[in-house]
């Protein structure tokens, strides 16, 4: 068997993966760039990057595994310090994201806290995962209660609920300083149980197996610019074998554009835009996701 651990590191990519004899199949997705941009356009306080990070990674895991071109966004909201988290999969590999949120009542929430999790930021609320396959079709919507204290255990409590696969998720997101100062990271990596038939059979004790070497997954591990994906799952699961498939590259992106952002002004009346001009004469339109400014001509509307 080739020693899949000698494959160089690559970041922005989420991998498929088999592992061979055992109805166990998953993903690893590395973040380095993509996920830095996506963090970098708002000025968020530690705890809430970390969030976006984690649901950034999670929906490149879920979202790889589509067989539609559309969308996938993953949202959580609550009465928390962090009002809402959403991040938008584009099948084409692209990712946005954006944290609403209340920096006072972050801090409040974080004293005390090496690092407080997604049920401390969020509070009561839901975990929500949107499919989107286009204007003429209807969006299907899965919507679990936020019980974990991580996205990663939502996101295991969603499919548990609604999709009925034996599902585990890890993420890790981190600050790494490769000597040109630190940059954002975020990893992770799930694996699924396939169901048993008659070929298979019982499949209980593969999946705990290949669960228990899961476990030993370390979060330094998902975001070490070192460490790749082969040389990850050769750690796990070398004993049995791994077989990479197919892999995806991932890039940072947003929808916003002038003839969307003109497309949104249009919609108000003449009277409501007249009341959006500021000095400069022109109306202001600031993306939430890139923060990129639109300054537009109302009489370009």
């Amino acid at each position: 068997m080739t020693d899949i651990s000698a494959i160089p590191a690559l970041d922005d990519v989420v991998s498929a993966f088999q592992i061979e004899g055992l109805p166990v199949r998953g993903r690893v997705v590395r973040l380095g760039e993509a996920v830095h941009e996506v963090l970098s356009h708002h000025d968020y306080p530690e705890p809430v990057a970390n969030l976006l990070g984690e649901a950034c990674a999670l929906a490149a895991l879920v979202g790889s595994s589509l067989k539609f071109e559309g969308r996938l966004i993953v949202q959580a909201q609550g009465d928390g310090p962090v009002r809402y988290v959403v991040v938008d999969y584009d099948t084409s590999g692209g990712l946005r994201g954006y944290c609403r949120f209340d920096a006072e009542e972050v801090a409040r929430v974080s004293e005390g806290f090496a690092r407080p999790g997604a049920k401390t930021l969020l509070g009561g609320g839901v975990f929500i995962m949107t499919l989107d396959q286009g204007p003429d079709t209807d969006r299907y919507q899965g919507v679990t209660a936020i019980e974990g204290e991580t996205l990663a255990l939502c996101a295991e409590q969603y499919f548990d609920q609604s999709e009925q696969t034996p599902t585990r998720v890890r993420l890790a997101v981190g600050q790494v300083d490769t000597g040109q100062g630190p940059t954002w990271r975020a990893g992770g990596i799930l694996i699924q149980a396939i169901a048993g038939d008659e070929t298979r059979g019982e499949t209980q004790e593969a999946w705990r197996h290949a669960q228990a070497f899961f476990e030993t997954t370390g979060e330094d591990e998902l975001i070490d610019p070192t460490v790749s994906t082969p040389t990850l799952l050769y750690r796990l699961y070398h004993e049995d074998g791994v077989r990479l498939l197919e892999e995806k590259p991932l890039k940072a992106f947003c929808r916003c554009s002038d003839e969307r952002i003109g497309a949104v002004l249009a919609s108000f009346s003449p009277e409501e835009k007249a009341d959006m001009v500021e000095p400069d004469g022109k109306i202001h339109v600031t993306c939430e996701y890139c923060s990129r400014v639109y300054a537009v001509a109302p009489d370009a509307v």
